[in-house]
């Protein structure tokens, strides 16, 4: 079976309407690499199907569900109390220290 597809500069990319076993994602993607132009190119030549290599395999989505070691747990520093003593300043100060150590808040 052919596999019908959109060409833009000698590239062949496959629509997923249209994909069978014979397509080969990473053939395409340096196909489209090496073309040059990008997706501006795509838009340009009309296509009217967006091309497979744009879409996410069904066995690499996560089904909606996120564990906690993928959540991003954000420091929250109280600044208010930061000029009022020294030692509240110290304490606050070595917070925002931790937190850039940590997390790279400031880099």
């Amino acid at each position: 079976m052919a596999v019908a597809a959109t060409k833009v500069n000698t590239l062949d990319l496959t629509p997923v309407s249209k994909a069978d076993e014979s397509y080969h994602r990473p053939t395409e993607l340096k196909a489209f690499d090496d073309t040059k132009s990008g997706v501006k190119g795509l838009v340009d030549a009309g296509i009217t199907e967006i091309p497979r290599i744009f879409y996410q395999p069904p066995e690499s989505s996560d089904s909606g569900h996120v564990s906690d070691e993928t959540q991003i747990h954000i420091p929250v520093i109280d600044l208010d109390h930061i000029g009022k003593t020294s030692l509240k300043r110290r304490y606050t100060v070595d917070r925002i220290r931790e937190a850039s150590e940590k997390f790279g808040f400031f880099n």
